[in-house]
């Protein structure tokens, strides 16, 4: 044995205990007394140990789907008046109805579609010359429905990080849902009003009794004086997209805390623009289909800045800001579950918890000792080698610590003893043939290494398929699995060896204690 080989896998093996040790510290240190460098616990508690709200989204990506035509619908009826075709769009559904007013312009208008709406196909049936039907196709319809699902939960993930909730879990579960975990809340109204508010902003004139198709829509804070409902445009001038930033502003002496939209450079375009060719019109701000202020336009107004006045207090006017500043939903969300965990139930949790990772450990440390002696005593320190590392190398990855997970932990102190078990046995049955110790150590860890490296592999195969296709407490489980049996390997293994190949390089081993 090269005696340089092992002080290399010792100083290895310490330095990890070490590094382990330092980067656990916050976890374990009172935080009444805690120095600032040590930092924030990097062991983060899940809903079922800390207490907080679950909720269960689903999209209803049809309606996302029906908004998309719609938009579309609205693009054809520009690009038609642009090349002078005269037509009305209508929309219902998942179908759009196009009146030409001139049926000899049919030959431009189908040519228009087929050269900029790639996403469009003419319904069967439709022989009149003067109007068409038109959806989706079939491939671009399940494309809309998936990014209405992604960008749920992008936008979704974006407000709640606004929103300060530390540690959330907001993941994708099945075809259409979204999970959402928020550790520490315990006011699933405000969360639910924050995550499930559509946020359409649009910007629209107020008619004038001109021909532009009209659309009556509600006051959201009717006040004295003003009216109730308004008599708007069809036409979107200007929409959320166009919004670069949302901020809350307090009260002044004249109103309450109010919304100052900050457009982008396009958008600071577009609204000096049609600010200059509407002065004297009222500009209705029209958000998820109610009239928040429609004030009269007295000039061009440039500068890229806007605001969102109403009977506003402090909450809603920054929750609105963190809606318009995460963006729009791009369809439609419903809470199908909501479960509220109490923090008392989540401290009995973690006792239970701990509890049960205590009992399993003891037992098997017991059994360990008493069965194995000397190599039993030396299983056990891998054993807690093997949870420093495992927690180590969650807080590492930012994993969650859940009641699964707890499981998991637990399973992987069992499998730990389990690599010594066949590692002893092995070296048992060599003794028994009358091998000296460091023969019987030899061929102890090279015959019991296929049957560990087997059963670790298909455990570890299956840990990655729980993590691919479950979802919340099945993925905590799983990471605490995969991890566990990475850290077991290496301890079961690695850490013990280089114990018995450093008492064989210093000549200290007549007998192994098995």
């Amino acid at each position: 044995m090269n005696p340089g080989n092992v002080m290399v896998r010792l100083g290895i093996l310490l330095a990890l205990i070490v590094g382990s040790i330092i980067y656990l510290l916050p976890v374990v240190w009172p935080e009444d007394s805690k120095p600032s460098f040590l930092g924030e616990n990097p062991i983060h508690l899940g809903l079922d140990l800390r207490g907080g709200t679950h909720l269960l989204f689903t999209v209803d990506v049809d309606k996302g789907v029906e908004a998309n035509l719609a938009r579309t619908g609205e693009e054809l009826a520009r690009e038609a008046r642009a090349e002078s075709i005269p037509v009305t769009v209508t929309h219902e559904g998942m179908t759009l109805t196009a009146k030409l007013e001139a049926a000899d312009k049919r030959e431009a208008f189908d040519a228009m579609i087929s050269s900029r709406f790639p996403t469009l196909e003419m319904m069967p049936g439709d022989a009149s010359l003067d109007q068409v039907r038109l959806t989706f196709t079939k491939r671009d319809v399940e494309q809309i429905k998936r990014w209405a699902v992604e960008q749920s939960l992008e936008t979704i993930r974006n407000r709640i990080d606004q929103f300060g909730v530390a540690e959330p879990t907001i993941q994708r579960q099945g075809t259409n849902d979204i999970v959402v975990q928020l550790p520490g809340v315990q006011d699933p109204q405000r969360a639910k009003q924050l995550i499930g508010k559509t946020a359409v902003l649009e910007f629209r004139l107020v008619s004038d009794g001109g021909k532009e198709p009209t659309d009556k829509l509600t006051a959201a804070q009717p006040t004295a004086g003003a009216p109730t409902e308004y008599m708007l445009e069809k036409r979107v001038l200007m929409s959320g997209t166009a919004v670069a930033d949302a901020r809350m502003r307090p009260a002044t002496q004249l109103e309450g805390p109010y919304v100052e939209l900050i457009l982008s450079d396009s958008g600071a375009r577009d609204f000096e623009a049609l600010t200059g060719e509407n002065v004297g019109r009222n500009l209705a701000i029209v958000l998820d289909g109610k009239v928040f202020s429609a004030p009269v336009i007295r000039e061009r107004i440039g500068g890229g800045r806007a605001s969102i006045t109403g009977s506003f207090d402090i909450k809603e006017a920054r929750d609105l800001a963190i809606v318009l500043r995460a963006g729009a939903l791009p369809a439609p969300i419903r809470i199908i579950e909501e479960r509220t965990v109490g923090p008392s139930l989540g401290r009995d949790s973690i006792r239970q918890g701990i509890l049960s990772l205590a009992l399993g450990g003891l037992l098997v440390v017991v059994f360990m000792v008493w069965y194995y002696r000397g190599a039993g005593v030396l299983a056990d320190v891998a054993l807690a080698l093997n949870v420093l590392f495992l927690m180590a190398l969650l807080a590492a990855f930012g994993a969650t610590l859940t009641l699964p997970g707890i499981a998991g932990i637990v399973l992987t102190m069992g499998m730990a003893v389990d690599a010594n078990v066949l590692i002893n046995e092995r070296m048992r049955e060599e003794l028994r043939l009358g091998k000296t110790p460091r023969a019987a150590l030899e061929a102890g860890y090279e015959r019991a290494w296929a049957a560990i490296r087997d059963s670790n592999i298909t455990t570890f195969v299956s840990g990655l398929i729980l993590f691919q296709f479950g979802s919340g407490p099945v993925k905590g489980f799983a990471v605490t699995l995969c991890i566990g049996i990475i850290t077991t390997v290496f301890t079961a293994v690695f850490a013990t060896r280089v114990y018995y190949d450093l008492r064989l390089s210093q000549r200290r081993l007549a007998r192994l204690s098995v």
